[in-house]
């Protein structure tokens, strides 16, 4: 027969099956509240029972389930709630009650649910012409009916039919919190089919008592009083008095088939007609009596046995009678009756079996100790005499009992297990559990599990004792051992669970199907156990297994919370043995493996939940956090798409709004893409990867992991992308002295650095990777092998990028090999590495910089993270060097003060001669192209021609040497520029103002202010094309003559007179035409001033410094004050500024007053001039400075 099972697991549908044949069903009037499971730790009510008219006018009852509708990690959980729904019934209300639980349990039209989302009158649901309907009872949050709202806030809704299927939502989930009591409730209603209500004895035989026992009260836990009757004979009329195990195998006759199979009632009633035949049987009277104390009917199974002894005293009439006196509490006459019974007893077995019946009778009356005793005292006794040792043989068809037992352990058991039931009511869950394991080892000991559904018969020689089908003890009370066994397990499960310890709970259940399955197949169980138990124990089963995984989930997920990933672990792998479909429980062990770093477990139970439901979005999402720790990255961006996928096509609303919590995979993409872009703008073209060795052309190697972090975040988090991106592309460059025979690209290409031939310069590369390595750096640069020497693209690139690049390393390796370990400071100075051209910009540029010696530690052992920090290394860099501190600390570069820088690099060597330009090139921030081949001068007069072209900066033309062919004004070679530059002594502010004080009255201000005014109109100097157009101040030589002396065949030295100019001498390696006023010639010899800005005497604008100014722009008048309104203070202030303007001009003719570096030119063919190349600084100075506007020649030349 198929098994009415529960409809509900999970959200999964069980089959609705059919209920018993409709001649054993008794039909009742009431309806049966079935409440849903409490939490673990309290009690469930017992349904109330009524009796009332017979099957046929019962009405159609409508049973309704509330399932919780888990649709993520974050739902509300509640046990399954039943309840049964007549037409015409008041309202269930659900609402937030208090002592929602207990609610729950007892009361049939209250249902609370324990989150302050809730109204507490929050909706009703009723039945009416056998449709159900749910409507809003006003309440302030909403109620949902497949996510549409029924109506709006504190405004009370139409009725609305419920279908099997719907989902309900109360309330809306409060975002400020995470706890249960925040969140909405989410149920699916499932529709029960139309079924009679069920009397009180059918419902209770149907199902295990346990699931449905009221707590005794604290009277009848402590009845084990001396035979007095103190209570009435209503108080043991009522259900919480029946005995716990009514379960019986079957027999021969109608009436004991109807008995022992449970329906009581249609035994009775078969019972009540064979006496109405014949008055006279006292048979009928003692079996009816036995039927009518099983249920409960104290006073008619009384009248029943006294009648039936009164017919014929027989053995089992006094039985009864004893029995239901017992009931009754009557315990003395009870005793009686027991007495009178053993004198039937005609064999030492019958003895045994009556004295077990009245300890039986003895402990139902509430006699716990008592009734332990005597069974112990019995036992005890038969163990000492041979005369009462029996065997038992079974004679029931449907069980099998393979050895010798004592009758007397049986019913032991049967003690023990109820005692074990009376703690558990009592609300000691553990105690509970504890002892009935004890009943059930008893059993098992008794009987090998493998013998208890077995149908084979062991007939042994011996006194015969009958104690299961046909015994006293299962007559009278309704046990077998069988179902004793079953039912303690199962008490015992329910014991565990009640005390929430879940994973002993679902192994004892695990425990108990095991051991069904060792004997024999599930199917000889059930056919064992009978019809109604089948039932009870499937419908059991089913819920069972639903609580004890479901709080499993709960813990677990709490235990993750907590960070006890390995308890975690243990509480889903309980609940997966128990239901190996619940999705949820292998997610949340996933979570708590992968927090374990045990990997491979945590990727299998994700796949397991998309297996379980491939719909669901959070296998997948369990999935990619396992592949993205594991780093790979390419599958958990794969898997994340299809995780978005399913939050797309979800059928619910609100799974589709968790999309809105994730990055689109897109946008993640760009915004890596970009921080990448910007990271490695100024990045080597290649690096060396330190971990693996290999070489790389540098691209997004960070790419697949960013873009899969940053995915998994509900905003575009950019600044935490740059910063990681930042953080994996930080290379370190090294800084060293070429030597013979370096690694080059095509040595390390497509190779491991680590694994190369450690020999030579190869160790110096392995070492140096190695260091970056070990200091927490992805990547290393070496010029020797980064760069493709053969490629003249990346050649002119690599050039130019190269102060940016170590510009922005994150450290720059200086690795000095002729500094040995013993070394004393002041080898850095004297190490070949100080002397080259390109290690200027290698040690300028970067902003952190290490210097190892030859065995590759620290020079001078210094431990600093940043020897720009150590000021011994720098002051012994700064003597070496000539460069001043603060530009060897933070070096900015460009065109500012380059006659300086050019002096830093003019006693610096390269191996090829161009090299010495282009190392400069980072250090002017000028990009040239690198034309490897051409000639030195060619090369440095491009880059002198950029600054000049650029900056205005006429500093570079102050040398003394041989002039360059590129340009005369350039010098030939860089060293030219050793000589410090041209400094004369200028006038103090003091000496300027007494100047000026002189001037005044003695040179117009007409004169100045023209003079001032043209300086000010000179355009700068332009140069291209290795042509300089340099705006100055002539003065027309008017006599060149050559002194004779020594050195005439190298070196001539001139007197020379100019127009406005002191007469002064000059050397230069030129032979010169002579000439003078006497002596004309046709070529034109000039002496210039090149001019300079800063001789107007305006305010540096790239220098100042604004913080200090001493009028803030508090003290300026606002617009249309009267201070600026007041004609007086007008004309104030413009004969303040006349007088600031013309002391600017007497300044100006002070200045060209003084000495100045000039430079001696010769006109050529064309018009154009070349610079006289002179051995010496050319110091000249005006005659007299009061006629200077006379004598100023303002023009600009072209200089070849």
């Amino acid at each position: 027969m198929p098994i009415l099972g529960s409809k509900f697991l999970y959200g999964r549908r069980k089959e609705t099956l059919r209920s018993p044949e409709p001649a054993l069903r008794e039909p009742t009037h009431s309806p049966s509240d079935r409440s849903g499971y409490s939490t673990p730790g309290t009690i469930q009510s017992s349904p109330s029972f009524n009796t009332g008219p017979t099957a046929f006018s019962n009405p159609l009852t409508h049973r309704i389930y509330l399932v919780p509708h888990v649709d993520s990690n974050h739902t509300f959980h509640f046990e399954p709630i039943f309840r049964n729904l007549r037409d015409g019934d008041a309202p269930i209300r659900i609402g937030r009650f208090a002592n929602g639980s207990a609610v729950n349990a007892r009361s049939p039209n209250k249902i609370a649910f324990d989150t302050k989302v809730l109204s507490r009158v929050h909706a009703e649901i009723w039945s009416d012409n056998g449709k159900t309907y749910i409507k809003d009872t006003k309440s302030s949050s909403g109620t949902f009916l497949n996510s549409l709202r029924l109506s709006s806030a504190g405004s009370e809704s139409v009725p609305h039919v419920l279908k099997d299927g719907d989902i309900v939502q109360l309330g809306i989930d409060y975002q400020g919190g995470m706890e249960n009591i925040w969140k909405s409730v989410k149920i699916r209603i499932e529709v029960g089919c139309d079924l009679q209500e069920d009397d009180e004895e059918t419902r209770r035989h149907r199902l295990f008592t346990l699931s449905e026992t009221q707590p005794r009260s604290q009277s009848e836990l402590s009845s084990d009083h001396d035979g007095t009757n103190t209570h009435s004979q209503e108080s043991h009329q009522g259900p919480s008095s029946y005995p716990s195990f009514d379960i019986l195998t079957p027999a021969n006759s109608v009436v004991h088939d109807a008995r022992i199979a449970q329906v009581l009632r249609t035994a009775e009633e078969l019972l009540t007609k064979k006496i109405d035949v014949d008055h006279n049987n006292h048979h009928s009277y003692v079996s009816r009596s036995v039927i009518r104390a099983r249920r409960f009917k104290w006073d008619n199974a009384l009248q029943d046995a006294l009648i039936s002894v009164a017919i014929q005293p027989s053995l089992k009439g006094y039985i009864s009678k004893g029995i239901a006196l017992c009931g009754k509490q009557q315990l003395w006459e009870a005793m009686e009756a027991f007495d009178l019974a053993l004198s039937f007893s005609c064999r030492n077995s019958t003895t045994i079996e009556i004295l077990l019946v009245k300890a039986i009778a003895l402990f139902n009356s509430g006699r716990h100790n008592e009734a332990l005793r005597r069974v112990h005292d019995l036992a005890a006794s038969c163990q000492s005499s041979e005369r009462f040792q029996c065997r038992i043989v079974n004679v029931s068809p449907t069980s099998d009992l393979t050895g010798s037992l004592i009758l007397e352990c049986t019913c032991q058991s049967y003690l023990r297990v109820q005692h074990a039931t009376i703690i558990f009511e009592g609300g000691s869950y553990t105690e509970a559990a504890d002892q009935f394991t004890v009943g059930i080892t008893a059993i098992a000991d008794l009987f090998p599990p493998a013998k208890l559904y077995h149908e084979s018969v062991l007939v042994e020689p011996g006194p015969t004792v009958v104690l299961f089908a046909d015994s006293m003890v299962a007559e009278f009370f309704g046990c077998d051992l069988d179902s004793l066994w079953l039912t303690a397990n199962q008490r015992r499960c329910e014991a565990f669970l009640c005390a929430d310890l879940v994973i002993e709970a679902a192994g004892s259940h695990q425990h108990m199907i095991r051991t069904i399955r060792e004997a024999g197949s599930h199917q000889d169980m059930m056919r064992t156990i009978g019809e109604a138990a089948r039932f009870s124990y499937l419908e059991w089963s089913t819920t069972f297994k639903y609580r004890c995984s479901s709080r499993c989930v709960a813990k677990g997920d709490d235990a993750v919370a907590a960070g006890n990933y390995q308890i975690a672990v243990e509480l889903c792998s309980a609940g997966i043995g128990l239901d190996s479909s619940c999705e949820y429980l292998f997610a949340c062990r996933s979570k708590a493996n992968l927090k374990r770093n045990l990997y491979a477990e945590a990727l299998d139970d994700a796949k397991k939940v998309i297996e379980l439901n491939p719909s669901s979005h959070i296998g997948y999402k369990l999935q990619y956090a396992v592949l993205h720790e594991v780093k790979r990255y390419d599958e958990a961006i794969e898997v994340f798409k299809m995780m978005l996928s399913k939050l797309d096509n979800a059928s619910d609303p609100q799974i589709r709004e968790l999309r809105q919590q994730y990055v689109s995979p897109s946008d993640a993409h760009d915004a890596i893409e970009r921080a990448i872009r910007v990271q490695l703008e100024n990045a080597p073209l290649r690096l060396i990867n330190t971990s693996t060795g290999h070489q790389h052309l540098l691209k997004s190697e960070k790419y697949q992991e960013a873009l899969s972090s940053s995915i998994a975040e509900p905003t575009l988090r950019t600044e935490l992308i740059k910063k990681t991106v930042s953080e994996h592309f930080r290379w370190v460059m090294l800084s060293h002295r070429w030597e013979s025979k370096e690694p080059l690209l095509h040595d390390i290409q497509d190779k491991d650095v680590y694994t190369l031939n450690p020999v030579g310069t190869v160790v110096k590369l392995q070492t140096f990777c190695k260091t970056a390595r070990d200091a927490g750096y992805y990547w290393a640069w070496s010029d020797t092998c980064c760069i493709d020497q053969n490629n003249n693209v990346e050649v002119q690139e690599s050039v130019n990028s190269m102060f940016v690049w170590y510009r922005h390393s994150a450290l720059t390796i200086v690795y000095l090999a002729d500094v040995l370990p013993s070394s004393e400071p002041g080898a850095l100075a004297k190490s070949t590495w100080n002397t080259r051209g390109w290690t200027v910009q290698e040690f300028l540029a970067p902003n952190n910089v290490l210097f190892y010696r030859a065995d590759w530690t620290l020079y001078l052992d210094d431990p600093s993270p940043n020897h720009k920090e150590s000021a011994i290394i720098m002051q012994e860099l700064k003597d070496s060097t000539g460069i001043d501190a603060q530009a060897l600390v933070a070096f900015r570069p460009g065109m500012r003060g380059a006659r300086e820088k050019l002096r830093w690099a003019s006693s610096r060597v390269t191996t090829l001669q161009e090299d010495i330009a282009y190392s400069l090139f980072g250090i002017f921030r000028v990009h040239l192209p690198v034309i490897y081949g051409e000639k030195r001068q060619n090369a440095l007069g491009r880059l002198l021609q950029e600054i000049i072209a650029h900056s205005g900066d006429i500093t570079a033309l102050d040398w003394i040497g041989k002039a360059s062919e590129f340009n005369s004004c350039l010098p030939a070679d860089i060293t030219s520029y050793k000589a410090p530059p041209c400094m004369l002594p200028s006038l103090s502010e003091d000496e300027m103002q007494l100047h000026v004080s002189r001037l005044r009255g003695s040179v117009s201000v007409e004169s100045t202010s023209k003079l001032y005014t043209l300086l000010d109109n000179l355009s700068a100097p332009r140069f291209a094309h290795s042509r300089l157009q340099l705006p100055c101040i002539a003065f027309p030589i008017t006599e060149l003559r050559r002194r004779r002396g020594a050195d005439l065949e190298t070196c001539f030295t001139y007197d020379i007179k100019a127009d406005g100019l002191q007469d002064l001498l000059i050397t230069s390696e030129d032979r010169l035409t002579q000439f003078s006023p006497t002596r004309p010639i046709q070529q034109t010899f000039l002496l210039i001033r090149p001019w300079n800005r800063h001789d107007l005497g305006l305010p540096d604008f790239a220098e100042s410094d604004f913080a200090d100014d001493a009028q803030s722009m508090d003290d300026w008048p606002e617009p249309g004050s009267p201070l600026d309104e007041s004609v007086g203070g007008s004309l104030v202030d413009s004969k303040l500024a006349d007088s600031e303007t013309h002391s600017r001009e007497l300044g100006l003719v002070v200045r060209l007053g003084q000495p100045f570096g000039a430079l001696l030119l010769a006109q050529q063919r064309g018009g154009e001039y070349k610079r006289i190349a002179s051995d010496r600084l050319i110091v000249a100075r005006v005659k007299d400075v009061a006629s200077i506007d006379d004598t100023m020649d303002i023009r600009t030349l072209e200089i070849l």
